[in-house]
């Protein structure tokens, strides 16, 4: 793994869409980072890389927002993965989506082998993400 530093949120989104270049459908990424670190907005970047002309939103009370083949998961508000389960959660991890999972401690036994993972930390306007 690679470990980028971030300046800004401008540098995060870039580097997003040069991330998303490597993506290939059945791709699961894991987001992880503390609130704030910037979660959805490498999410943001990720869709711009792959095309998504819709505005990326956080899916904190939807729990996921689907884009094309683009599913975008958090479950930071799923209680379990037999909840995550009931509402079809591993539906999105068929091979033909490229999901990103933001919170996935919560749905770990629903996650494909093989997960790719991104790692944010930092506050403020600077960030290393390790990819």
């Amino acid at each position: 793994m690679a470990i980028f530093v971030s300046n800004s949120e401008e540098e995060t989104l870039a580097f997003a869409v040069r991330y998303a270049k490597t993506l290939r459908a059945g791709d699961t990424v894991l987001l992880d980072g503390d609130m704030g670190a910037g979660k959805t907005v490498f999410a943001k970047g990720v869709a711009k890389g792959l095309g998504v002309a819709d505005e990326v939103t956080s899916p904190t009370y939807a729990y996921v927002n689907v884009y094309g083949g683009l599913c975008h998961f958090d479950c930071y508000r799923v209680p379990s993965e037999e909840y995550a389960e009931a509402l079809g959660f591993s539906e999105y991890f068929d091979g033909k989506n490229i999901c990103l999972v933001e919170w996935s401690e919560n749905i770990a036994g629903l996650l494909p082998e093989g997960c790719k993972r991104v790692k944010i930390t930092g506050r403020g306007t600077r960030r290393e993400i390790e990819a």
